[in-house]
């Protein structure tokens, strides 16, 4: 299984970018999708999340900001990120949470991550 994350990039503050990630293998049971970041010095934290079945939930700070969607058929998530800011500045991660096997629905799976960098 491989997580591929791609789409990061530098940006100016106020602008947008989007992060795809291309899901390979088989990953059974799928129920979460999601994006995390860790920035410089501080700890990774959950940026947005889709439960699957289920409405997607953001970080406070990005709410309203950025867009987390997916598209089963090609086993991709993607986040749309809108009104950058320096504090986005960060290196984003994809996490599916799924099986590695039929019966198996607990398992974690990341990609390498790709860095966003905003500057002011």
């Amino acid at each position: 299984v491989q997580l591929q994350a791609s789409g990061g990039g530098l940006v100016q503050a106020g602008g947008s970018l989007r992060l795809t990630c291309v899901v390979s293998g088989s990953i059974f049971n799928i129920n979460v999708m999601g994006w995390y970041r860790q920035a410089p010095g501080k700890q990774r934290e959950l940026v947005a999340t889709m439960p699957i079945p289920g409405s997607a939930e953001y970080l406070d700070s990005v709410k309203g900001r950025f867009t987390i969607s997916r598209n089963y058929a090609r086993n991709r998530v993607y986040l749309q990120m809108n009104s950058l800011q320096p504090q986005d500045t960060a290196v984003y991660y994809c996490n599916v949470h799924g099986g590695r096997t039929p019966s198996d629905y607990g398992a974690d799976f990341w990609g390498e991550g790709t860095l966003v960098t905003v500057s002011s």
